[in-house]
């Protein structure tokens, strides 16, 4: 049975339009109004694409800085896994992040393949670290995919092009449910470990949480990916 985190205490308030321009989002109709997502995170994504969202803000910024009161690490897994999910949709999502600034320095470049926060707090110099975000950012950046009998990560944050490719069926259990997030003891810890080691998994608190994400808009024919 999975572990992963269904739902939170509160509920994830999202400011929605059909359009990525602003001012096409300005025309009568574009406006799909503000909503509270309230449903299985893995849901989450679906049901706003199916209702048109091309655009998509979260208005209270993702704190990864402050993870000390009850549900914090809850909270920013569940709007950690919006962006993901929309990102891998190509939706715009407009979101802030505030990470530890005693985090080390490249800590963000392990959520670069998300799509690029407003604004980004934390870094010594977070100016310079959202400009090469910004610069360096594009779709099928980390992604997984499960093939007959395997998973392959194919990983570009770094510059170059990294696999990690596991056969053992754990391996696919521990991605399903990390998905949403789990505590990290949930999982077994020889599996967590190497997703540790290859920056695939942010630890969120005592939460432990799969950053790659499975792309559902192909940017170029899937076999040059």
């Amino acid at each position: 049975m999975s572990t992963a985190l269904t739902t939170t205490t509160e509920a994830l308030g999202v400011a929605v339009w059909r359009d990525y321009d602003p001012e096409a989002c300005t025309l009568p109709g574009m406006y799909l109004g503000e909503m509270e997502l309230t449903g299985p995170p893995a849901e989450e994504s679906d049901r706003l694409w199916k209702l048109g969202a091309r655009r998509v803000r979260l208005p209270e910024p993702v704190d990864l800085a402050d993870l000390a009161a009850p549900g914090a690490a809850e909270r920013a897994v569940r709007a950690l896994s919006l962006v993901r999910d929309l990102t891998a949709r190509a939706v715009l999502v407009e979101w802030k992040l505030r990470l530890d600034p005693a985090a080390p320095d490249d800590t963000w470049r392990t959520l670069s393949h998300l799509q690029p926060p407003q604004r980004l707090e934390g870094p010594a110099d977070a100016t310079a670290d959202l400009r090469r975000w910004r610069d360096g950012h594009y779709l099928c950046k980390c992604l997984w995919r499960q093939g007959p009998g395997f998973v392959q990560i194919r990983d570009r944050r770094w510059g170059d092009l990294r696999r990690f490719t596991a056969e053992e069926p754990e391996y696919h259990r521990t991605i399903e449910a990390l998905a949403y997030g789990a505590p990290a003891a949930s999982v077994p810890a020889a599996v967590l470990a190497d997703f540790l080691g290859e920056r695939l998994v942010l630890a969120v608190g005592e939460l432990a949480w799969w950053m790659p994400y499975r792309v559902n808009r192909w940017i170029q024919e899937a076999m040059a990916i």
